[in-house]
């Protein structure tokens, strides 16, 4: 089994969605000690925005760490701070490089098919406002656009993990408190 898990906070270790992130990721691979542990920093080694270029190499099909990375994963964790109500540049980034035409999706006459299931993803989300069952709730442009992409490339076994109103000092340990007891309670998907 393979694990890749992801971190795209700018926030270093004042990051929640890092601190929840790793509680998941450690959690997973104690339960399956047989598993690979992959890691990337996308705030601290930033893949750079798509280009012209980039765009080209994929069409070719030049095969890329990051789309390698993604496809072997059985589980991903994706630590996804919320920034100006959906996600960070820095994991906008390296969608771009996992959804490709022919790789990870595919143009067909009855519309595009997903190519990527049968992966199960995790997404650690931290909010600074607490969005859920609120009256700004239609203001999270981040869980419908993480659910609508990993659609898009096959991937519907997504569980969120939220901490919500974590900029609010009134909010923020029980945010955590939550988030904390959501993971530890999960029942993990089996090898």
């Amino acid at each position: 089994m393979n694990i890749l898990h992801l971190d795209s906070s700018i926030l270093g270790d004042n990051s929640v969605t890092r601190s929840l992130g790793q509680r998941l990721a450690q959690r997973l691979a104690f339960e399956h000690s047989d598993a690979s542990l992959t890691y990337r920093d996308l705030a601290a080694d930033p893949i750079p925005h798509l280009t012209g270029e980039a765009v080209a190499a994929q069409a070719a099909g030049d095969p890329t760490e990051i789309m390698a990375e993604f496809l072997a994963a059985d589980i991903v964790v994706v630590g996804a701070p919320m920034y100006n109500f959906s996600v960070s540049s820095q994991l906008k980034a390296w969608i771009d490089r996992i959804a490709v035409a022919g790789r990870t999706f595919a143009y067909t006459p009855d519309g595009p098919v997903g190519l990527a299931g049968g992966k199960k993803i995790y997404i650690v989300s931290g909010r600074g406002s607490a969005y859920i069952g609120s009256p700004v709730e239609g203001w999270d442009f981040q869980e419908p656009y993480l659910r609508t992409v990993f659609a898009f490339i096959g991937v519907t076994d997504l569980t969120f993990v939220r901490a919500e109103g974590v900029a609010r000092t009134d909010l923020r340990e029980q945010a955590i408190s939550s988030a904390e007891a959501h993971i530890d309670g999960l029942a993990l998907i089996a090898a």
